[in-house]
């Protein structure tokens, strides 16, 4: 079959099922008439009463509306009319108004912006954006009224990351089963934190199909994984993003809110940023900077914007970041300065990237932040909001048929559900495959835990993976982590509670049989401390299940080498001994993660673990566990002696 027969086939089909969702039926573009005799974008906006995104006449003009080049940002006049000056390579473009729509594709991509790259991109490996040429002499912009009200939600996903179209059908089967299958009449926006794929950006179109099924308009941030890598300047290194999306940095209004897209990947970053990985003598490297016109736009950008909107800012790397709060690369360099012109505003922070969960409130602050940031604790509430993928290119299936890939947070794989209400929002996560109410796991830390942990850690510090070397231990010698031994409680044993969408303004407690609550303490309490990580600040459960990928090990004599265990990343190939997960996707830290010391003379038998959270907004979660105390663990295989 041909890629457009398969790509025809896989859009009927996903469009033949009964998504539950809005109205998706203004499809259109934006208008482009004539050539222009000078470098100044003009059009107007206009209310497309019949829908066919032309400006007819006796269609009138709207108001008020933000239009930008990327720089500079005017509103429109009472006709709708505007004018902007224009440059050889830009995005024009509109903020879409609240209580409007603007029409989308097919593939429902909202069609807001213009891109205007005169001569084209230079020779790039997935074509980049073929030559523009002259300005056109009209650029119009269609919009229909969309009374959505003050109260919406809108669902955010980080790095799907797909390498593969293996991976591609990790997606469908993940996002697409999702908007498939719930009731997502209140969502008015999908927003993807970057990393749409991974590297490979023919996969794009086929992405975008399997999104499309929602019916609901999605918007799209750009990642370092969505780069055209062979470009030689930062100028081009979005273009086949572009092409097929719009704008790398854009704003839109929705209720009382201002969503804000930021480009915060500088690629290749070598000779222009002073961070020894940008050197020039490297190989071409990004980094989580936002350049100087961008800056302007945004400032330009909220001047505009009424002071009690609520400032939703998106971005790919986070402006701050838990898990990668000593390095440079994976946080925003100059965040103060965006913080500087967001100022007192009611805002919010939304980013991807590092594959974790991390609800950062106001005022908290960890360890490297003030020197890689300028900025040593969080201005406003920031979500750095996990991974569709975890790390899907490794790990066994779930019943889902989908790897399990816990995340490095020790957070199962899933989405953030923001429920807007005015300027005020409310922020729920959501694991693929999961009741909405289940948000956290438990399990404990034991000396025996602790003492397998560590020469798990061990190895994968001294060796790669996949490594030859058979690992010390797997997850088959760790045992029965629910059954504590009398040793154990006497050595030191806590319940290690994983809450997934976690804040410091979480209460924990964990309840023994029917006796009194006992208080957990956050590991980690955001006042400026290091990240404490190893055996003893691990998630048990979540190690593991990272400790040991049995899919190494598959091999079958109808496929050899080509389909021994499985192919990640740019064609690495993990196939021999079945290992860990890498060191750097291993929960032995964790930003949401809670302890509660157990008493050590629980009497022998069988116990139940009651765990309980209440998050900041109010709502309490619970779950519960039974577990065992015994004087010594019994053997745990087949008694063979007693049948001799």
């Amino acid at each position: 079959m041909s890629d457009i027969r398969y790509a025809l086939f896989v859009s009927t089909c996903l469009f033949a099922l009964p998504a539950l969702a809005k109205d998706a039926s203004y499809v259109g573009s934006v208008q482009t008439m004539g050539e222009s005799q000078d470098q100044t974008a003009r059009g107007t906006v206009f209310l497309d009463a019949d829908r066919d995104s032309q400006f007819d006449e006796g269609e009138s003009g709207v108001e008020g509306v933000m239009v930008s080049n990327g720089r500079e940002v005017v509103t429109t006049g009472a006709d709708g009319s505007y004018e902007l000056s224009a440059y050889d390579d830009m995005n024009l473009f509109i903020t879409k108004p609240a209580d409007h729509a603007v029409p989308v594709n097919q593939q429902m991509v909202p069609q807001f912006a213009y891109v205007h790259k005169v001569e084209g991109s230079p020779d790039l490996r997935f074509g980049g954006i073929a030559p523009t040429g002259p300005l056109p002499a009209e650029i119009n912009f269609p919009l229909i009224e969309d009374q959505v009200g003050e109260q919406f939600d809108c669902r955010v996903f980080g790095d799907p990351q797909p390498y593969s179209n293996t991976e591609v059908g990790y997606v469908r089967e993940t996002v697409g089963a999702m908007l498939q299958n719930e009731d997502i009449s209140k969502t008015e926006c999908l927003i993807f934190e970057g990393d749409i794929v991974s590297d490979d950006l023919s996969l794009f179109p086929r992405f975008k199909q399997i999104a499309a099924v929602g019916k609901t308009p999605y918007y799209f941030v750009a990642g370092n994984h969505d780069l055209d890598l062979d470009a030689e300047s930062d100028a081009n290194s979005f273009d086949t993003f572009r092409r097929e999306f719009g704008p790398e940095y854009y704003s839109f209004d929705i209720g009382q809110v201002h969503f804000v897209v930021l480009d915060n990947v500088r690629y290749p970053c070598n000779g222009v940023d002073d961070h020894p990985f940008c050197d020039p003598a490297e190989n071409p490297a990004y980094n989580g900077v936002i350049h100087d016109r961008q800056m302007a736009w945004l400032e330009n950008d909220l001047e505009n914007v009424p002071q009690d909107k609520l400032i939703v800012l998106n971005a790919h790397i986070p402006f701050q970041t838990y898990t990668d709060n000593t390095a440079a690369k994976h946080q925003t360099d100059n965040y103060s300065d965006v913080a500087e012109i967001v100022g007192e505003r009611p805002a919010l922070g939304l980013s991807g990237h590092t594959h974790t969960t991390e609800n950062l409130l106001k005022g908290v602050g960890y360890e490297g932040w003030e020197e890689n940031t300028g900025l040593a604790t969080a201005p406003f509430n920031q979500i750095v909001t996990g991974a569709v993928s975890g790390s899907w290119w490794q790990g066994d299936l779930n019943d889902q048929g989908v790897p399990h890939a816990t995340q490095r947070s020790g957070a199962p794989r899933g989405f953030y559900v923001l429920s807007f209400d005015g300027s005020d929002y409310v922020e729920s996560y959501r694991a693929f495959g999961r009741d909405e109410d289940e948000q956290l796991h438990a399990s404990f830390n034991t000396p025996r835990f602790r003492e397998w942990a560590e020469q798990l850690l061990a190895f994968t510090r001294a060796y790669s993976i996949p490594a030859d070397v058979t690992p010390p231990v797997s997850r088959n010698d760790l045992g029965d982590m629910y059954m504590l031994t009398r040793e154990d409680l006497e050595g030191g044993t806590w319940a290690a509670v994983n809450v997934w969408n976690g804040s410091r303004e979480n209460d924990v407690t964990v309840r023994i049989n029917d006796g009194e609550p006992i208080t957990a303490e956050q590991t980690q309490s955001g006042t400026g401390e290091a990240k404490k990580e190893g055996s003893e600040w691990a998630d048990p459960l979540a190690l593991a299940k990272q400790s040991t990928q049995a899919a190494m090990a598959v091999r079958s004599d109808r496929g050899g080498e080509a389909t021994a265990g499985y192919r990640v990343f740019k064609n690495d190939h993990y196939a021999g001994v079945p290992g860990p997960f890498p060191e750097g996707n291993l929960t032995d830290n964790s930003q949401h993660l809670w302890r509660a010391e157990l008493p050590a003379d629980l009497p022998t038998g069988v116990h139940t673990l009651a765990v309980e959270t209440t998050d900041r907004h109010g709502r309490t979660y619970t779950r519960s566990y039974t577990f065992e105390v015994v004087d010594e663990l019994p053997n745990p295989d087949w008694q063979a002696s007693l049948f001799e």
